[in-house]
């Protein structure tokens, strides 16, 4: 695969917001833990290696188990992720396929269970912007870094 352009050269007083809403989510006072795996999650959905490869460096630097991150794709069938983590992950899902899910009653309802109003918007800014760098990547096909085989 062949990069389109190099988007943060070319626009970078454009990018300039995108980059201050991701330093907003970090300092959120969600969970890092919490937001690595939203981040992975939905870059996972969304087929974009760039921030796959990105985020899941990020989550293991910062303490991640290899195994969550494994088995993140099969959260559902696998006890390792607690119940507050579930609800950011079915959020995460709902709103990443937003136009095939609409943003189901049950998944709100189970992200009200877990968080608080204020979190419930700072879990959905998170998942915004990952969906808005996404679409970023894959559109621009940004690479990975990579050792070869």
């Amino acid at each position: 695969m062949t990069p389109r352009l190099s988007y943060r050269e070319i626009a970078p007083e454009t990018l300039k917001p995108m980059l201050d809403l991701e330093a907003s989510v970090r300092s959120s006072g969600l969970e890092t833990s919490l937001i690595h795996l939203v981040k992975v999650r939905a870059s996972q959905i969304n087929g974009c290696a760039f921030c796959i490869h990105m985020h899941t460096a990020e989550a293991r630097k910062d303490g991640e188990s290899e195994e969550r991150l494994y088995l993140l794709d099969g959260w559902r069938e696998s006890p390792l992720y607690t119940d507050r983590e579930r609800a950011a992950l079915r959020w995460t899902e709902a709103l990443t396929l937003v136009a095939a899910t609409h943003a189901p009653d049950e998944d709100y309802a189970a992200l009200q269970a877990q968080f608080s109003k204020e979190e419930q918007v700072k879990l959905t800014l998170a998942i915004v912007t990952i969906n808005g760098w996404n679409r970023i990547s894959v559109g621009f096909r940004a690479i990975h870094p990579h050792g070869g085989r």
